[in-house]
């Protein structure tokens, strides 16, 4: 079919990939410097548009016709790697890797903030690597627990660490509770600028939804660190929630007064902190009695 189309036109609507490539990343720059320099309404602006909104259609129909390829290509490597067959199968494993990647992340964001408050001196990067390093000690209860026991062995075990986990899944709270009052009262918070906020909207966005499925996915295996893991994961998601609130204000809340701002932000702020003790204390209720019984069965 496609042979039957008019080489110029094809040429117009899928252009080669060194030509599309640069085009792309020009329309990305000029859209970002459009926004973040407030020339929206600029004729260049405009012609800014009508070229960006071209290279879109383009892009899309390249990826249209080589999505189906590209992916036959990618699971065809992923079928000859036996990390990746392992990945795919083995829910305890994937577990495992997530623990290793969201430690790293974790430790990540605890040295950027204490460096940021080195450079800045400002308690609200305190109040943010305090955060990530209560994240990132949970984590690394459960990665040092999953490096010497292998998931689903001890089940006893296993309850214990979680329970450990779900105490210390507690002290989010106070992390939150600074930063609510530090938002509330010394104006603190995110900030994201230009197309970045859309970028971290989505990200956030996604990071709630797919720490939420994953709960109930995982739930099934009956795993307590495996449950933990996904509580951990859920918990930081809904926090990053309270962030892109804050910087959703300062992108677009000028025309909102003040104490309706503080008003949504304390109500987000308890509606987080609710759910995380509800989890916490879920977890470490549950854990306990599911100890018990197994104690006073070995007893018996």
């Amino acid at each position: 079919m496609m042979k039957k189309v008019d080489p110029k036109l094809l040429w117009l609507f899928c252009p080669p990939g060194w030509l599309l490539v640069p085009l792309t990343a020009a329309c990305a720059a000029g859209l970002v410097f459009v926004f973040t320099q407030q020339r929206t309404e600029t004729p260049a602006a405009c012609a800014l548009y009508a070229l960006s909104f071209y290279t879109l259609c383009t892009v899309t129909l390249r990826l249209v016709k080589n999505l189906p390829r590209w992916r036959q290509a990618l699971r065809r490597r992923a079928e000859s790697s036996s990390f990746c067959r392992r990945y795919a199968a083995e829910p305890a494993f994937r577990t495992r890797v997530s623990l290793y990647i969201t430690l790293a992340v974790s430790l990540l964001y605890v040295g950027v903030n204490l460096l940021s408050w080195a450079l800045y001196r400002s308690v609200w990067y305190i109040v943010l690597a305090v955060y990530y390093g209560i994240l990132a000690v949970m984590r690394f209860l459960l990665v040092r627990y999953v490096r010497g026991t292998v998931i689903g062995d001890d089940f006893l075990k296993e309850l214990r660490r979680a329970r450990l986990c779900a105490c210390i899944l507690l002290l989010v709270n106070f992390a939150l509770s600074g930063a609510v009052l530090m938002i509330l009262y010394q104006d603190k918070g995110a900030e994201y600028r230009g197309v970045l906020i859309y970028a971290m909207a989505a990200y956030t966005f996604y990071a709630v939804i797919h720490a939420a499925v994953d709960l109930a996915k995982y739930r099934r295996y009956k795993s307590p660190v495996m449950t933990a893991a996904k509580v951990i994961a859920l918990s930081a998601a809904l926090v990053s929630l309270l962030n892109l609130e804050t910087a959703m204000f300062t992108q677009f809340g000028t025309d909102m007064k003040p104490q309706d701002q503080r008003l949504m932000i304390m109500l987000t702020g308890a509606g987080i902190s609710a759910a995380v003790v509800i989890m916490s204390v879920y977890m470490i209720l549950r854990t306990a009695q599911q100890i018990r019984g197994r104690n006073q069965n070995g007893r018996e």
